[in-house]
């Protein structure tokens, strides 16, 4: 059971000893490598894929192919150059409890023999399955399956299957099982050893500590060819089961998620997601995540231990008595549920361990949620041909990454595979929930990210990551202000943002190019860009302005050359010879109330240099026609429910869109330079070869596909950048705002669909001009979203301390939890001349406290406090209200939670109403300082 470390004095070290042994094992051993740091800048992160379904566990085979399961019991893969996944197979499978596919790994042989293994939790039987299946052309075989190991769990409550398989360099399969214990009940986050009769499911001391289970255990067995299974010499336990179930490498694991096994050592590391107790008490130490090592069999400890050997009491659930420590050189599991050894072997400790604060132990893991995941360990030596592979910095240095706090560290590791140092990989780039990591063959790292909320996430992405070497092409950032309007034009062009990866000085050229008129509509298929037209070099200046004279569509290019030659470009439209429409709504207002029961009213006013005006204040101020009764259907409104994303992911290709300048030109309902991104859908979607013919097109640019107006191109992305853009844009239908009211003043009844799907109103006002003459029409847009007097907590404009959780008892689905005392919430901009008052929907089995509500700062005014009642239950919500007299205007209101007395655990949120004046409040409290305090 040795780890590296002499397991005989971390069992009887004193805590100050076991602190001093922590210190002396960050001190850089005979550090894994001597090179400098790798420049951060040459990782390039390329998404193969996104919009994944749960994704769980990868594979990479030889080839580059990746394999990857789905939670529901989907195995897909990409090819080295595919595009899009293929489906290899699927299982049947529960996914009740936290069941589902939850292991993949290839074969050491798999380039030769097709085996796959998967780890699955099968509908018909209480338990898990680890199965060999054989890939025939290309396909999951499910006839070919070999069940090599299945084992029983309970059923009757939630949770904890883990899941996880890797082979070792001798071809022996380690397995990762969770203790299928529930966390909570009694166990107060605390050890679950609750030994009253029918709450066996809270116990762990019945799996994790039971030699004659295989639940909350690392197994390892060697597949045989013929699909047999050897029980390999080296296991914790005799291999004639005389002292435990053979198969049993470590014991004591409480969750393990995410395993690795190092191909040159066969260390084995895991995560180990643990307990949720926030501070130390009686009963034992506060809850731990950790990274495990072993570098020989063990016992890990659960439910006994935690962290390094922290022991936690003995506890009588019925009498609530605090028995004695566990002792971690002798534990000995006395539980009724124990149907294995009642003497254990020793406890191990872990390899790092941190709680949700700051870890005195390791500082380098920070703060906030925990979920471990542990592995892989690269090694450089294999992958010594490869132009991307990474660094030789990170030489024999172990890959830990974090599911909740959205990291991924290394751990640098001595000659001893003991911590020789810690430091954060990549900590600018965003990760969305990391689930898995796997080195390719050639160097690369592959990487899962699960998204952003437990379920189905646009966010969920594989992901490649290169490390590039050698001279790099620059990034090229073009950008345009007063880019259209009346001749002559003044454009002021910037390069802001472009640089060289490399520090190399550029040359910079914006080059004019016209677009030619009278294009023939092209057919329905996108085309390849057409042959640019001569290109004027206009200037060699990085932000020059210029003034176009001509009435005509132009497009206007930066091309950035670097030393070596390496050039790239990006170019903005400029239309000259017809402003742009300017419309507003005069009523209602941004941030307005609606009320269901009631239409909306809109009225418009719209100004064109060339049209005219409908403002008769605005036509004497600035001599413009105002316009005709003719032109009314030219101004028009869409409405529609849109629901507020409090906890909702924005699609990759979106967000892509945002940082870039598609928006510039195009909106997804509405026409503006361009045409609606649901018309380019709507147009494309579905049809062979059209994906990648758009992607080619807005790499490269076109002219005459939609219209005078030219596609400029958008060579500063790369192209799986575009096929991600344009993989969004292919998705969009046409949207709520579907209901359309033309004319500069209307009514909006709002309909049942409409209230049944929640969330903020919203206008989009439209004015399509007449265009002059060649130069094509142009469309000015506004928008105004107007509140629902039901709001959701997590759409706050601003959420300060509490975090967006999930439960089919709040409304939208997710509610506001783990509050503490000097959390709060801002809602901004709130017409509170039209508020007499707030219902809060919200529980608490906590602490309890008060909310107060607050104007104009998170200490200003205070308009009333509703006090937190216990009612027991985390998510059955209870409403409370308070009335104030109304204030006049606008501003910005502020939920303040308060409990001097507790910091932590208060309550949780739902919803609120901004009730009317009107408003008949039930169980009202008012606050007798409020009147003082109302400005």
């Amino acid at each position: 059971m040795s780890r590296g470390r002499q397991p005989s004095r971390w069992r009887l070290a004193t805590r100050a000893g076991r602190w001093l042994a922590v210190a002396a094992a960050l001190v850089p051993v005979a550090a894994c490598a001597a090179e400098p740091k790798p420049d951060p800048a040459r990782f390039e992160l390329t998404t193969l894929l996104s919009g994944l379904t749960q994704p769980m566990e990868l594979a990479v085979a030889p080839d580059g192919t990746v394999y990857w399961i789905e939670f529901g019991g989907r195995l897909l893969a990409l090819d080295r150059t595919a595009r899009e996944p293929r489906l290899v197979g699927e299982l049947t499978v529960t996914t009740a409890q936290e069941n589902g596919l939850i292991g993949l790994a290839l074969d050491p042989n798999f380039a030769t023999n097709g085996h796959l293994y998967l780890q699955y939790s099968p509908p018909d039987f209480e338990g898990q399955h680890v199965s060999r299946f054989t890939l025939r052309d290309g396909l999951l075989d499910l006839a070919s399956e070999k069940l090599l190991l299945e084992f029983q769990e309970q059923r009757k409550e939630c949770c904890h299957h883990a899941g996880s398989l890797a082979f070792g360099p001798d071809g022996c399969l380690f397995i990762a099982t969770g203790d299928n214990t529930h966390p909570h009940g009694d166990s107060q986050g605390y050890a679950p050893i609750d030994e009253r009769p029918e709450k066996a499911p809270w116990d762990a001391q019945k799996s994790a500590a039971n030699t004659a289970s295989l639940s909350g255990k690392i197994l390892r067995i060697r597949p045989r060819a013929d699909g047999s299974v050897e029980i390999p010499a080296g296991n914790l336990f005799p291999r004639d089961g005389s002292a435990g179930r053979p198969e049993i490498y470590c014991m004591g694991c409480r969750n393990p998620w995410r395993m690795s096994v190092d191909a040159h050592t066969g260390t084995v590391y895991w995560g180990e997601v643990g307990p949720d107790a926030g501070g130390e008490g009686p009963r034992g130490p506060r809850g731990y995540d950790e990274i495990n090592q072993a570098q020989g069999p063990g016992n890990f400890g659960w439910p006994y231990f935690i962290g390094d050997n922290l022991p936690y009491a003995d506890y009588d659930y019925a009498t609530a008595a605090v028995g004695p420590l566990f002792d971690p050189a002798a534990p000995v599991n006395a539980s009724p549920n124990n149907t294995g050894s009642s003497v254990l072997p020793p406890a191990s400790p872990a390899f790092l361990w941190y709680p949700y604060g700051a870890s005195a132990a390791f500082p380098e893991l920070g703060e906030g949620g925990r979920t471990a995941c542990a592995g892989p360990v690269y090694h450089a030596a294999d992958h010594a041909d490869s132009p991307t592979r990474f660094p030789s910095h990170y030489d024999n240095c172990l890959f830990i990454y974090e599911w909740t706090r959205n990291w991924i560290k290394v751990v640098r590791l001595d000659d001893q595979q003991r911590v020789a140092g810690i430091e954060s990989f990549l900590p600018d780039r965003p990760f969305a929930r990391p689930i898995d990591l796997q080195f390719g063959a050639d160097g690369a790292l592959h990487l899962l990210e699960y998204g952003d909320t437990w379920g189905v996430n646009a966010n969920a992405r594989l992901v490649r990551i290169d490390y590039v070497r050698g001279n790099r092409a620059p990034v090229a950032v073009a950008a345009a202000e007063n880019n259209i309007g009346r001749h002559p034009l003044t454009v002021k062009l910037s390069s802001a943002g472009t640089f060289d990866k490399d520090g190399d000085p550029l040359d910079y050229q914006w080059r004019i190019i016209r677009a030619a008129e009278g294009e023939a509509e092209p057919p329905s298929l996108p085309r390849e860009a057409n042959p640019p037209a001569p290109a004027e070099v206009a200037s060699r200046e990085p932000h020059p302005t210029l003034t176009f004279s001509t009435p005509g569509v132009y497009t206007v290019e930066l091309v950035v050359r670097d030393p070596a030659g390496a050039e790239r470009s990006a170019s903005v439209p400029v239309v000259v010879g017809n402003a742009r429409p300017e419309i507003r709504f005069a009523q209602p207002s941004d941030g307005d109330f609606f009320d269901p029961a009631a239409p909306i009213e809109f009225r418009l006013l719209v100004r064109d240099h060339e049209d005219g005006t409908n403002d008769t204040a605005a036509a004497d101020a600035d001599g413009l026609e105002e316009l005709m009764s003719t032109d009314v259907p030219r101004a028009a409104v869409q409405a529609g429910r849109v629901v507020d994303g409090g906890a909702a992911a924005v699609p990759p290709g979106l967000e892509r869109m945002q940082k870039s300048d598609c928006f510039n030109c195009h909106a997804v309902d509405q026409a503006r330079v361009g045409p609606p991104l649901v018309e380019v859908a709507n147009k494309y979607r579905g049809k062979e070869g059209a994906l990648e013919a758009s992607v080619e097109r807005v790499l490269k640019g076109s002219t005459g596909v939609w219209g005078k107006i030219p596609m400029i191109p958008h060579s500063h992305h790369t192209p799986d950048e575009i096929r991600e853009m344009v993989g969004w844009i292919y998705s969009l239908t046409p949207s709520a705002l579907t209901r359309v009211f033309t004319g500069f003043v209307g009514s909006i009844p709002v309909t049942p669909e409409e209230i049944s799907k929640g969330g903020r109103y919203r206008l989009e006002a439209t004015y399509l001009d007449r265009g002059v003459g060649p130069i094509p029409p142009l469309a000015g847009t506004a928008t105004v979203l107007l509140r629902p007097r039901l709001t959701e907590a997590e759409t706050a404009d601003g959420i300060h301390g509490p975090q967006v959780l999930a439960s089919g008892n709040a409304g939208g689905g997710h509610f506001l939890g783990a509050v503490d005392h000097g959390h709060w919430l801002l809602f901004r901009d709130v017409p509170l001349d039209a508020v007499g008052g707030t219902t809060l929907r919200m529980a608490s089995a906590g602490a309890g406290g008060a909310v107060e509500v607050r104007i104009d700062a998170v200490d200003g005014p205070l308009l009333a406090t509703v006090p937190v009642e216990v009612n027991g239950q985390w998510e059955e919500f209870y409403e409370r209200s308070a009335t104030w007299a109304p204030v006049a205007g606008r501003h910005d209101v502020y939920l303040r939670f308060t409990h001097p007395q507790q910091a932590g655990g208060m309550m949780n949120l739902d919803s609120l109403h901004w009730d009317t004046v009107r408003d008949t409040v039930r169980d009202t409290v008012r606050d007798p300082a409020q009147d003082a305090a109302r400005p």
